[in-house]
């Protein structure tokens, strides 16, 4: 079926102009003015953006985590996506020690078959580093087109792996041409200040922040950066929270390695007082890395203008404030870290980045999709508005004015962490490879819908 959208302003990572966009089956096959499409459906974008679909390369769908499970599934979550603008997905596929690399994705593929809405594909932990993990390596790259690679350097004794872990995922990463990813936190420095706030009894979930200092994310970031130097590989630094992880980043590209950054809506918009929150309310704001001092979102909103920080991925890992979150009432060890952030990526980076002049429009679109597109080994047929690409397209309202708020998102959860923030710019409707998935701000999609994404090996952008 052909469909053809008029009226609109299409917007890249590199142009914004007035045209036509054609499509047929899942491709774009004509971009020009007033395109003549015989039998083609009609879209009308009159005074809307024409968005290629928004890429977030930072989920965690279905995910077990500290004694239960995150409240979005395959399905509540990549629905909720669609609704924010987003057409594909990166979920994190967790490891064990012991099992193997396939054993662990085939249990991913389990979670999102016949659940998906969008287009989704898998970054792959890595929790040890012996033989048998190295040579399978080979096989999930090229065979299985799974291209990044994930290292814990927090959550000791759960997810933290060791430096040589780190470093010999580096080397057999240069090897075989995919892109390692790293939490940056000291996990040993955490743990530390962690018990000793407890033995003093601070249970609150302010300090759920004042134990993960900026200083411990800064040093683990220059120390992952040192052995990528090392290993002369490449290198992808998520969720950076603060100034001192953005100075580490920023040193290693002005001497030309191979280092990415990624931060988040949550960090640009939000900061360290809302863990203050009484009645408990300060628990739907513990993640990790911990919101920061209010400063740091101007170093942030900086590094993403300049080119130092290259995308905003959500982190989404939502769980309820009711029965999930109040697990850590009384120790803040033991509320579920994450936060429902997958729907409003795109709202704050437009209504906070391109309406107050921090980035321009052009940006936005690379940010929230053409960069993660073309690190993730997705370009060109994700993450832009080209003939021959996949027909991820978002038609975007710059003009609507409108309130975030538990009671109008979509996400399966019990809160919003921005809730009453005002915005501006609503999804109208979003194309997935041809097919609507919301038309009208009316969710028509499919579950299974959405396809598995075999991505190419890492170049460098």
């Amino acid at each position: 079926m052909k469909k053809v959208i008029r009226g609109g302003t299409v917007v890249t990572a590199a142009d914004t102009y007035r045209a036509d966009v054609l499509i047929e089956g899942e491709r774009i096959t004509a971009i020009g003015s007033e395109l003549q499409a015989d039998g083609a459906e009609e879209i009308d974008a009159s005074g809307c953006y024409v968005l290629p679909g928004g890429i977030d390369p930072h989920t965690h769908l279905d995910m077990p985590f500290g004694g239960t499970v995150t409240a979005d599934d395959f399905f509540t979550g990549t629905k909720a996506a669609a609704f924010g603008g987003t057409t594909s997905i990166i979920d994190f596929c967790l490891t064990k020690k012991g099992e193997t690399l396939r054993s662990a994705i085939a249990t991913w593929h389990e979670k999102a078959r016949g659940k998906a809405v969008i287009d989704y594909g898998f970054h792959l932990m890595i929790a040890e580093a012996n033989d048998q993990v190295l040579d399978e390596l080979e096989s999930v790259v090229s065979t299985e087109g799974i291209t990044s690679l994930k290292v814990f350097m927090a959550y000791k004794n759960v997810f933290q792996a060791d430096d040589e872990t780190l470093f010999k995922t580096l080397v057999r990463a240069r090897e075989l041409g995919a892109l390692v990813q790293v939490h940056a936190e000291n996990g040993d420095v955490l743990d530390y200040l962690t018990k000793k706030a407890l033995a003093e009894g601070n249970t609150a979930p302010i300090y759920h922040a004042l134990t993960r200092p900026p200083e411990a994310e800064g040093e683990a970031t220059g120390r992952a950066i040192a052995l990528t130097a090392l290993a002369d590989a490449q290198l992808y630094v998520v969720h950076v929270s603060c100034a001192a992880a953005v100075q580490r980043i920023a040193e290693a590209r002005e001497r030309g390695l191979n280092v990415y950054g990624e931060t988040c809506p949550q960090y640009l918009a939000l900061d360290i007082t809302a863990l203050e929150k009484p009645d408990f309310e300060g628990a739907k704001y513990v993640w990790s890395p911990p919101l920061r001092e209010k400063w740091n979102q101007d170093v942030l909103w900086n590094a993403l203008k300049n080119g130092i920080l290259q995308t905003v991925g959500s982190d989404h890992c939502a769980f309820n404030f009711f029965g999930q979150k109040e697990l850590g009432k009384d120790d803040f060890t033991r509320i579920p870290n994450g936060g429902p952030l997958i729907e409003d990526r795109l709202a704050i980076l437009y209504s906070e980045g391109v309406r107050q002049g921090r980035i321009s429009l052009n940006q936005f679109v690379d940010v929230c999709s053409t960069k993660a597109a073309k690190l993730f080994g997705m370009f060109p047929r994700k993450g832009t508005i080209a003939v021959g690409s996949d027909a991820d397209v978002v038609i975007f309202d710059p003009r609507v004015k409108r309130t975030l708020s538990a009671q109008t998102h979509h996400m399966n959860v019990d809160y919003n962490p921005f809730e009453g923030m005002e915005v501006y710019g609503e999804v109208v409707s979003v194309l997935s490879r041809g097919a609507f998935v919301v038309r009208n701000k009316q969710f028509v999609g499919l579950a299974g819908a959405g396809q598995f994404i075999k991505r190419a090996a890492f170049e460098r952008p």
